[in-house]
């Protein structure tokens, strides 16, 4: 692939929290473009470390494979320290028990969506680009995002509006697309956008590269509902926390946890699980007031710092949390 698939955001502020032993067991449970993965190998190849590297998605495993077979910066990925795992994150458990591992050093996790799935017009993530309305992870399967716009009830539709797009409006919009839908089914980027914002799809038809001329003042709107049906299509917040729960049994004493976080559901959920060590983030504490949690935070929200939003303006949402195992 010739395009930048992904810049990992806070990089170095990451692997240093990751605390890298060369004898180590690692976990990257977000390969996408292979930064974070290329990082931590570098840290293990000099022991007997390992690391596997997990991606649903099938271009995030043409992308690894293109690295691994090439003698180049990614050439550390041919190796007997590496193997990649072809599958979603929630089943974190169930691939190390078939790889016969029972206990891991650490473990990262970059939840934001790659640059790729942004910029890549027909993956249907971006509102910028023509394309049909997919959304998916993994493509060998599941409901995509056309699927739920036409079949979710109008009730259904404003509650994942308002809970993974902390939309006001996710009533009227709802109403909006069921009485669009009654009409011809949504099922490119451009229809629900001009469902959204009022005005006919032929005015957003774009030039030969695709491109949607969406008014600035619709993009923070636009922006809130695809994100909330890219995290419904994908069950992004039920895979998150069955990953938590893997790697609470999965961390050896001494053993860490960074995760990048990109918006506050997202966050809500990995501050409480790293502070509480459950996932309603309840607090226990002994007789004598102490906190009872299985973690130790290291890192209790570290955002980049001015230079790097400057070099990679996508990485100013980003947040980063640090936990060891006690």
């Amino acid at each position: 692939m010739n395009e930048i698939y992904h810049i990992p955001a806070m990089l170095r502020e990451t692997i240093q929290g990751l605390n890298i032993q060369p004898d180590g067991l690692y976990v990257d449970v977000t390969f996408g473009g292979g930064g974070h993965s290329k990082a931590i190998l570098e840290k293990v190849k000099g022991g007997k470390g390992k690391l596997f590297s997990f991606d649903q998605d099938l271009d995030a495993y043409s992308n690894a494979m293109e690295k691994s077979s090439k003698v180049s910066d990614f050439q550390c990925f041919h190796d007997d320290n590496w193997q990649f795992v072809h599958g979603n994150f929630r089943y974190l458990r169930n691939f190390m028990d078939y790889y016969g591992v029972e206990q891991i050093d650490g473990l990262l996790g970059d939840l934001g969506v790659s640059f790729h799935h942004f910029d890549c017009p027909e993956r249907g993530f971006s509102f910028r680009f023509s394309a049909p309305l997919d959304m998916r992870m993994n493509q060998s399967g599941g409901k995509t995002a056309a699927d739920i716009l036409n079949s979710y009830s109008e009730e259904d539709l404003a509650r994942i509006l308002y809970i993974y797009g902390e939309m006001n409006n996710s009533r009227q919009i709802a109403k909006r697309i069921v009485k669009a839908r009654s009409q011809k089914a949504i099922e490119r980027t451009e229809e629900l956008v001009s469902v959204v914002i009022g005005k006919d799809v032929q005015e957003f038809k774009g030039t030969e590269v695709q491109e949607l001329d969406v008014p600035t003042g619709a993009k923070k709107e636009l922006a809130k509902l695809f994100q909330a049906l890219r995290i419904e299509v994908n069950d992004e917040m039920g895979a998150l926390r069955e990953m938590l729960i893997a790697a609470k049994e999965l961390l050896k004493p001494g053993g860490r946890i960074a995760i990048l976080t990109y918006h506050s559901l997202e966050d809500r959920i990995v501050k409480n699980f790293l502070r509480s060590g459950n996932l309603d983030g309840k607090i226990e504490k002994d007789f004598y007031g102490n906190i009872l949690s299985p973690f130790k935070v290291i890192e209790k929200g570290l955002t980049a710092s001015t230079d790097e939003v400057e070099r990679n303006p996508r990485a100013r949402s980003a947040k980063l949390r640090v936990a060891e195992k006690l």
